[in-house]
C-alpha cells in the first residue's frame, strides 16, 4: 500500500510541474517551425525535459540556443522543437497539441499556420460539424509523440488511450525521479542509449560518430524530404549556399532508408537543406536535426550528414569531405 501511494504522489508531482503544468499542450511558431513552451521546474534538467517531450536534449539547446554546460533557471521558458521525430499530424496517438483560433481565421488557415496539417484530421480530431471556427475555440492540430507512441496508431480508440495513459504515467514516474536525485543532476549524467529518442519507424536518435558506409545503399534517390524543400522554397525563396566541410554520422536505420538528415549549427531544427557532392554533382535532401557545438567530436567539421545520405551522394571518405548547401 505504500509503494502505491508514493507512485501516486510521484505521479501527482510531475502533473503539476511537467508538460501538463498548464493542462494542455498549445503550439506555437508557424508553418514547419513548430513547438511548445515549457517552464522550467526546480530541480529540472535539459535531459529530463528531453525525455519528457522525446527530443534529444542537444536539439533542445541549438533551438533555444543554450549552453549546456550551465544549469537551466528555475521559471525559465524553453522553447521544445516539435518534428517528425515527436509530433504526428496524421494519427491521432499521443497527447493532444491544440492550437487556439484567431479572429476571423478559417480552418483553412488554421491548416496553414500549423504545417498544413489535413483538413479532415482537423474536422475528425475536433468532431467538427461544418468549418465554421469560432474565434478563442481550441482546437487539435496534432499529438505529441511520447515514447511508443512514436510509432504509428493502428489500434483501436479504446485501446490507444489505455496504452497512452500508461505510458505517459511511465514518462511522469521518470521524470519525476531524475528531477528529486540527490547525487547527481541531469547535466552531470552521461548520455546514454535510453535517453535518446527513437526514429522512424524505430524512432531512435541518430548518434554522433565516425562510421563506416551501409554496404547497400539507395542509388540516384534524392530522398523523402524533396517535397518539403520545394514548399519551403516556395514560402522563402532559397538565398544560401555555401561549401563546407562534412562528417558522416550513422543512422540506426535501415540501408535503404531515404529519409535523409544532418547536424549543423545556426540553421533550425526542421529545416531541409539540399546537399551537393560537387565531385559528381549528385544532391540529396535533408532535415536539420540539431546542432553541432558542445561536442568534442565535432570540432574541426561543419556539418555531419547521415551514413545513407553520404552513401547516395557517391561519398567515399569516411573522415573529412566536402559538400556544398543550398538553403
Amino acid at each position: 500500500m505504500t509503494k502505491h501511494l508514493v507512485a501516486l504522489s510521484i505521479f501527482l508531482s510531475v502533473l503539476n510541474n511537467g508538460w501538463t503544468q498548464q493542462g494542455q499542450l498549445f503550439i506555437k511558431g508557424s508553418g514547419q517551425d513548430l513547438h511548445l513552451d515549457h517552464k522550467v521546474s526546480p530541480k529540472e534538467g535539459i535531459f529530463a525535459i528531453g525525455r519528457l517531450y522525446n527530443v534529444h536534449p542537444k536539439a533542445i539547446a541549438s533551438y533555444n540556443k543554450l549552453d549546456m554546460a550551465r544549469g537551466l533557471i528555475v521559471g525559465q521558458v524553453i522553447h521544445i522543437p516539435l518534428t517528425d521525430t515527436n509530433f504526428s499530424q496524421v494519427a491521432s496517438k499521443g497527447i493532444p497539441v491544440y492550437y487556439t483560433v484567431g479572429d476571423k481565421e478559417t480552418i483553412q488557415k488554421v491548416s496553414n499556420v500549423n504545417n498544413r496539417v489535413s483538413l479532415q484530421n482537423l474536422r475528425d480530431w475536433n468532431k467538427l460539424q461544418n468549418d465554421n471556427i469560432a474565434t478563442g475555440s481550441k482546437l487539435i492540430v496534432g499529438y505529441l509523440l511520447t515514447g511508443e507512441n512514436s510509432t504509428a496508431a493502428t489500434s483501436s480508440p479504446k485501446k490507444d488511450e489505455a496504452v497512452k495513459e500508461k505510458k505517459d504515467e511511465t514518462l511522469k514516474e521518470t521524470a519525476a525521479k531524475q528531477g528529486s536525485s540527490n547525487t547527481k543532476t541531469d547535466e552531470d549524467k552521461p548520455l546514454v542509449k535510453s535517453d535518446l529518442p527513437k526514429e522512424e519507424p524505430k524512432k531512435s536518435e541518430p548518434v554522433v560518430t565516425r562510421s563506416h558506409l551501409p554496404p547497400t545503399a539507395p542509388v540516384n534517390i534524392q530522398g523523402y524530404f524533396k517535397n518539403d524543400f520545394e514548399q519551403q522554397v516556395k514560402k522563402t525563396p532559397a538565398s544560401k549556399s555555401e561549401t563546407v566541410t562534412s562528417g558522416i554520422f550513422k543512422m540506426n536505420s535501415k540501408a535503404q532508408e531515404i529519409k535523409y538528415y544532418l547536424l549543423i549549427d545556426a540553421i533550425a531544427p526542421g529545416t531541409i537543406v539540399r546537399v551537393i557532392n560537387p565531385e559528381n554533382n549528385k544532391a540529396v535532401y535533408a532535415k536539420v536535426l540539431g546542432g553541432m557545438s558542445g561536442i568534442r567530436q565535432n570540432q574541426g567539421f561543419d556539418i555531419r550528414i547521415s551514413n545513407t545520405a553520404a552513401a547516395t551522394l557517391g561519398i567515399t571518405e569516411t573522415d573529412k569531405f566536402i559538400v556544398q548547401l543550398n538553403y
